[in-house]
């Protein structure tokens, strides 16, 4: 269920979304939706991290820059964590981060935070689904090109 769309050189183009899971919830909530056979698009690629809160924002400028369309953030629901506050530290740094995208010439709308417990896999598809298609009519990630990384084929 891949979304591709057709460049003004013919080129098929399928953005490439990165999504940092938190392991307790939503990584499980990914693990429900896979193995309830959910569909959400392949070209999401799930980064598996202990907690929200670890995610450290330099991480999520270094998936832009090495090519990235879009990135979430997926942690447990606020007062849920099981490291107690996690989620808290991880929603006021994020916020930080989001006012400052543009500045860094990133549109706000190629991130977002979302909270998903391991009992959602339909919220978690649903959400991927989302955010794929929001990427998508954004188009590709040109604004950081210069600084990426470009690997020879």
């Amino acid at each position: 269920m891949e979304e591709n769309i057709t460049t003004n050189n013919n080129k098929s183009w399928t953005p490439k979304i990165v999504a940092f899971c938190c392991n307790w919830c939503s990584y499980a909530g990914a693990d429900l939706a896979g193995n309830n056979r959910l569909e959400y698009p392949a070209n999401v690629k799930i980064i598996r991290i202990p907690c929200s809160c670890r995610l450290n924002p330099l991480f999520i400028l270094r998936a832009f820059q090495r090519g990235a369309d879009g990135v979430i953030l997926c942690g447990c629901h606020p007062g849920d964590c099981h490291y107690t506050s996690g989620n808290y530290f991880a929603r006021r740094r994020m916020t930080l981060l989001f006012s400052m995208l543009n500045y860094l010439g990133i549109e706000k709308e190629r991130t977002r935070v979302e909270w998903c417990s391991a009992a959602e896999g339909v919220r978690f598809a649903g959400i991927m689904n989302d955010f794929v298609a929001q990427v998508t009519a954004l188009g590709e990630n040109k604004r950081l090109e210069d600084l990426r990384c470009k690997t020879t084929k």
